[in-house]
């Protein structure tokens, strides 16, 4: 095991048991101030317009995506910006007022260039996990060599004339 895997247990622990008793405690606080109805109904309003805005900012990272391709460019923000998005809409889609607020940032396009950039310094970093590694560039070594394609199937051969019997041409 490596040395930080005390660090990848601790930001399990932190996002499946700190992060439900936030929300939960959120929840309480809010509902008490406003009231259970309340509150129920502007999760629900939250998840509704978080779909919406999934949506729409899903079809334009996909044209952003298409965009990059098309101009012959590697689509690295356009990927990372999918990903981003993805996981906004399901922080939104998820019930609770503080993942609502993640989600949001993720959602939103400055927030979310923000947080694009620090994922991408993030991921520069060298690891010391020893299960993901990020290479830029070409590998090193010898390029390997383009091989032959293949040639093409040739045509089938011709069939000759087939031979009509009501043809009066003398050549029954």
């Amino acid at each position: 095991m490596g040395t930080d895997y005390p660090a990848c247990v601790a930001l399990l622990v932190i996002l499946f048991v700190l992060v439900p008793i936030a929300e939960i405690y959120v929840i309480i606080q809010v509902g008490q101030e406003i009231g259970a109805l309340w509150t129920v109904l502007i999760l629900i309003a939250d998840s509704l317009i978080g779909a919406r805005l999934l949506g729409w900012q899903g079809r334009r990272a996909w044209a952003a995506f298409q965009t990059a391709m098309a101009q012959g460019r590697i689509p690295h923000r356009e990927v990372l910006d999918g990903v981003l998005i993805i996981l906004g809409g399901a922080f939104l889609l998820t019930p609770g007022f503080i993942t609502d607020a993640v989600g949001l940032l993720l959602l939103i396009p400055p927030t979310r260039a923000a947080f694009r950039r620090l994922l991408t310094r993030l991921m520069m970093r060298p690891s010391r996990l020893g299960w993901a590694r990020v290479v830029m560039g070409t590998p090193r070594g010898p390029r390997p060599e383009p091989t032959a394609r293949p040639a093409p199937p040739a045509p089938p051969p011709a069939l000759p004339p087939a031979t009509d019997p009501r043809r009066d041409d003398g050549s029954r």
